[in-house]
């Protein structure tokens, strides 16, 4: 059986039953970590707080993303709930050992069993207080029919609790995680998540493996189609977002799921982009750049974190007492409970850290992880460790109590079964197809749109007569749904042929596939140039196949179109037709040629069912593309990793985009062969109008370093010390929307800082000629970071600001920190 998550949605689906197919078990994953004890006892109502002002992500009312206070922590995190622990600890002095290891196992519906594997059958199992969590059953029959064999069999009939990679979305399938990230719409991920939750906790599961929050710089590791890309504040804000979606105002709400922060840490640094390689991140990088997407989470109330499966500078994550008890408990308060990734404990053999199960278990387990996913090491082990004293017993009990905890405050014990009339109506809601819809418009992001006799030729006439619709994603349902599509189904897909038949006709839309994403023929390609020569206009929709391509398992050391799609392309440019690109992947493609010849290009990641009506309508101007890119999209994959907050170095080219000429300075850190830039900025995209963006202004030049250290760190608290503004200008004839983005570089400081730090970002709306001052009210953690000694704070330094449309341009302004550092 492979390890990781169950498949990608363009698997299809012809499972809506009670367990997902063969190849679904085996790419699945869930966390499962509770036992369920039915005490007796009621739960207390939780009252639940939302925390974070979130970001108004629609049009005109946007405002700075500011992070929750601690106050706000605290009422969010239901976990701290009056009378839980007491409850935890009533059940947990009935329980034996055996039901205490019971809890901190989780298996996959239907693993193999047998006397080599050291388990019996699920159900005995359960019954037996020998399992406290499954994942990969994923209907409201089975979820119940196994609950009541714990609830109403086993000795203290403790609830289980049921998990599924549940990543974006369940049935309703939106577009992939960096799509939804290239929305900069952090209200919009958390309408798309709470669907999400609402649809799956109808079908019994009730805890997501989600979200992914590692920052991932690399194009060539495939899980960067799961996250939310490069930059720590963007990732942050997705993170919260998707906490509070899953969760709700109340996580023991019957339509509320369970949160799950992953992977634990540094997964997205993997070497060379290779999938599970190690990483070497020093603490500097680690809490500057790659923690704070999980602390983000953790604020927000994310019950449940996970382990990854790499190394992190020498040490698995999932043995590593460093982040998990010193970061993560100690340091962040976390009072939920740490599941691994799938077999990542069993894995720490082949890290070669432990040369049996048992050594594997003794060091996950002594490193802070509380329940282990399939791999059974737990399960064998755990007891057997206790009895010789190599752990002890009140470790066992107080990960039981982390596992325990959570059970409580989801309400399983006084709710424990699923209403199964309601499972078939809580599924593709018209209002969450709605939603879908809105999300795969505003991820779609605008890369070219170049003139074309005499204006850019997008948006395209309602009035042309014939429109060529060329490749291999252009009528494929399944790849529409992305990789990790949960219960997506391709025949839920909306694909573009579809809508643009709809919206024109059969007669006026000519389809011709011209070759598949890894094959095809000299006659397909000839018929697809002959269909592009008779017409107005051709549309190729090109790109990767998202289930083998994109997502776990998938990197790629090359980035270009795969099979013989770039020779497709170039041959229909040839025609001299006008030409629109749609590149549907999981990451950005390398495509020089592309970017130099075709007049119009999308990057449309893959964008859930709605696919085909989301990009028609952007297609012919009903809507305007809105999106931005969540990282920075390489000119070629040798200059991966790449990233826009990367340092200056001591020799930075004054023109990056420059090639070296002869007699010119060579010693330079740049390429010999490439500009060191990449072909677009983090934070770019276009739309049907123009905007300029003014000076940047600040309403000092000059901020006291006492005064940081003492001010209240939040700025929607009445705690400013900076207000940074800039006038922004539609210069186009068309209405249109702006993401303006603040900027800041500290220089000066005890560890060089990034050439620029992305700290807040707001969607501005604006009639064509219109004018209007965009304004970010700055808090003193806008210029505090980790310093030489590893300590969170503001120093003296020399800063400069931008309000930019993108990490590369902005016209900026400076100021002083003065002071003496402490």
């Amino acid at each position: 059986m492979r390890y990781g998550r169950y498949f990608s949605g363009a698997d299809t689906l012809a499972n809506e039953g009670a367990t997902i197919s063969h190849q679904k078990l085996q790419r699945r994953k869930c966390a499962d970590d509770n036992g369920y004890v039915r005490s007796g006892t009621t739960l207390l109502s939780l009252v639940f707080s939302l925390c974070v002002a979130s970001f108004a992500a629609r049009i005109s009312a946007a405002q700075t993303a500011a992070p929750p206070t601690k106050s706000e922590v605290i009422k969010a995190n239901q976990l701290n709930a009056p009378g839980l622990d007491e409850k935890v600890e009533a059940l947990l002095e009935k329980m034996t050992l055996e039901e205490k290891i019971g809890q901190l196992v989780q298996y996959s519906a239907g693993q193999a069993t047998g006397p080599t594997s050291g388990r019996t059958d699920d159900r005995d199992m359960v019954r037996k207080g020998q399992v406290g969590s499954l994942f990969n059953v994923t209907s409201a029959r089975e979820t119940n029919a196994l609950q009541r064999i714990a609830v109403e069999n086993s000795r203290l009939h403790i609830p289980l609790i049921f998990g599924l990679d549940v990543i974006h979305g369940f049935r309703t399938t939106f577009p992939i995680n960096l799509g939804l990230a290239a929305t900069w719409e952090p209200e919009l991920v958390e309408k798309a998540s709470r669907i999400a939750a609402q649809e799956a906790s109808a079908a019994g599961v009730r805890w997501a493996f989600s979200p992914m929050v590692d920052i991932a710089r690399d194009a060539r590791w495939g899980r960067i189609s799961e996250g939310a890309g490069e930059d720590p504040y963007l990732g942050a804000a997705m993170a919260r977002a998707y906490v509070r979606g899953y969760q709700g105002q109340r996580l023991d709400a019957a339509d509320s799921i369970v949160a799950c922060a992953k992977h634990y840490v540094g997964y997205g640094a993997a070497e060379a982009g290779r999938e599970y390689n190690s990483t070497e991140i020093s603490e500097h990088t680690l809490r500057q750049f790659y923690l704070p997407p999980f602390h983000a989470a953790e604020e927000a109330g994310a019950a449940t974190f996970m382990s990854g499966f790499n190394a992190l500078n020498g040490i698995p994550v999932t043995a590593n007492p460093f982040t998990l008890k010193q970061v993560l408990r100690k340091e962040w308060g976390f009072r939920g409970f740490v599941v691994s990734d799938w077999n990542s404990v069993g894995e720490l053999q082949a890290h070669g850290i432990g040369n049996d199960g048992a050594t594997a278990a003794r060091k996950a387990f002594q490193a802070g992880v509380d329940m282990d996913m399939v791999s059974n090491a737990y399960h064998r082990n755990l007891q057997q460790l206790v009895e010789s004293g190599q752990i002890a017993q009140r470790d066992i009990d107080e990960a039981v109590r982390n596992v325990l905890r959570v059970k409580y405050a989801m309400g399983l014990f006084d709710h424990p079964y699923t209403d199964e009339s309601k499972e078939s109506s809580a599924m593709l809601r018209p209002e969450s197809v709605a939603i879908a819809k809105q999300a795969a418009t505003g991820s779609l992001v605008l890369l070219r749109n170049e003139v074309v006799s005499g204006s850019p030729i997008l948006p395209l006439s309602a009035k042309l007569s014939s429109l060529a619709l060329i490749g291999p994603l252009g009528d494929d349902a399944g790849n529409m749904i992305g990789s990790w599509g949960a219960l997506g189904r391709a025949a839920d897909a909306v694909t573009l042929r579809r809508a643009l038949t709809e919206k024109l006709g059969d007669v006026n839309l000519h389809y011709s596939k011209g070759a598949g994403i890894l094959d095809g023929s000299d006659g397909d390609i000839a018929a697809a140039v002959a269909t592009a020569q008779n017409c107005d206009v051709a549309i190729l929709a090109l790109g990767e196949n998202a289930p083998t391509m994109t997502g776990e398992a998938a990197s790629r050391s090359k980035l270009g179109l795969p099979g013989r799609q770039e020779e497709l392309l170039e041959k229909v440019v040839a025609t001299g037709k006008p030409v629109v690109l749609i590149l549907f992947s999981g990451r950005p493609l390398t495509l020089p040629w592309a970017f130099e010849h075709v007049p119009a290009v999308f990057a449309a990641w893959f964008p859930g069912v709605e696919a085909g009506y989301a990009i028609t309508d952007v297609l012919f101007g009903a809507a305007a593309p809105t999106g931005h890119l969540p990282l920075s999209w390489p000119r070629d994959v040798g200059q991966e990793p790449l990233y826009y907050n990367a340092l200056n170095t001591g020799r930075p080219m004054a023109d990056p985009e420059h090639p070296p000429e002869k007699g010119e300075t060579k010693y330079l850190s740049r390429y010999i062969d490439e500009p060191d830039t990449p072909q677009f900025p983090f934070g770019y995209g276009l739309t049907y109008t123009s905007f300029s963006y003014g000076a940047t202004q600040t309403s000092a030049k000059q901020l006291s370093l006492a005064a940081l250290q003492n001010a209240p760190r939040d700025s929607s608290r009445g705690s400013t010390v900076l207000s940074v503004s800039a006038e922004i200008t539609n210069r186009g004839a068309r209405a249109g929307e702006t993401l303006a983005q603040l900027y800041v570089r500290l220089e000066g400081t005890s560890v060089a800082m990034p050439v620029r730090m992305l700290k807040g970002f707001q969607k501005i709306a604006l009639a064509p000629g219109e004018s209007r001052t965009v304004a970010f009210e700055v808090s003193a953690d806008t210029f505090a970071f980790w310093g030489a000694e590893n300590k969170f704070g503001v120093e003296p330094a020399h800063v400069t600001v931008w309000i930019a449309p993108d990490s590369a341009d902005g016209q900026s302004t400076t100021l002083e920190i003065t002071g003496a550092a402490r």
